[in-house]
């Protein structure tokens, strides 16, 4: 990078191909994102409707993928090996205590958003190894690094997730494959209706961060394009962190200060 044209280049997609799961949500703004730089972006989802939709705001294709399906994401994979991004977004949670948890509540949410994330990183990443290139984005969690009651098993996928990500950017490092993952905070999505419904709830989660509100998807993609990028060309099995400040701060009381007191 030694001179003008080259870092004015560096955030440039084109000529790639990009797959995004999950592409409603989070994974629309990624996909809108990465073709306003330049990639020819594919949208893949369990939902084909709302891959559709991103599909046809990109000009891209989509299909159906159900990623709990060990042997689709093989078979998408495989007829898809031209992939130089891979973006996952798709997840899910059950928000029950510990004891109330059922063996159902459990298979499903380890089944996406572990199991499915292991399926993801192996079969994309084993196209991508063999090519000699790609970048695996992977989305995460604030609850990869902080919980709160009613959070377990999904907080434990998030950071089983991370510990996937760590572990395959050292294993396809050679072949010049890059593993990343993306941690939010609070998003207004879809999947947070439930909290934005209660003003409490929702007032909570926004006095908890440094920034003091909710992100919009829009806010998540610039840390794609970042991460898919040649911006981030020596960057893999790192954890990008677009949470507000949420695991930086406290939150919630702002005590007084002065110059007397310890903390």
């Amino acid at each position: 990078m030694d001179d003008q044209t080259t870092y004015q280049d560096l955030f440039r997609l084109e000529g790639r191909r990009a797959l995004v799961i999950g592409a409603g949500g989070i994974g629309s703004a990624a996909a809108r994102a990465l073709a306003a730089h330049g990639a020819d972006v594919t949208c893949a989802d369990w939902d084909l409707a709302a891959a559709e939709e991103t599909a046809a705001a990109v000009h891209g294709s989509a299909v159906m993928l159900n990623i709990t399906d060990a042997e689709a994401v093989r078979t998408a994979a495989e007829r898809m090996p031209e992939m130089d991004i891979v973006v996952l977004t798709a997840a899910t949670n059950v928000r029950k205590r510990i004891l109330e948890y059922l063996p159902e509540d459990f298979d499903r949410v380890v089944n996406l958003n572990l199991k499915g994330t292991f399926s993801v990183i192996k079969f994309f990443g084993e196209t991508m190894v063999r090519r000699g290139t790609g970048s695996l984005i992977i989305f995460s969690s604030i609850r990869d690094q902080v919980v709160e009651p009613g959070q377990s098993v999904y907080a434990a996928t998030k950071a089983g997730a991370v510990q996937l990500v760590k572990t395959a950017a050292a294993e396809f490092g050679e072949s010049g494959v890059r593993v990343n993952a993306i941690s939010p905070g609070i998003v207004e999505t879809a999947l947070t209706e439930q909290i934005k419904s209660q003003p409490e709830w929702y007032q909570a989660y926004a006095t908890k961060n440094a920034l003091g509100r909710w992100s919009v998807p829009a806010e998540l993609a610039g840390a794609v394009v970042y991460l898919a990028s040649d911006a981030a060309s020596y960057i893999t099995g790192t954890t990008l962190r677009v949470d507000g400040g949420w695991t930086s701060v406290d939150g919630r009381f702002t005590p007084p200060t002065s110059s007397s007191q310890g903390g």
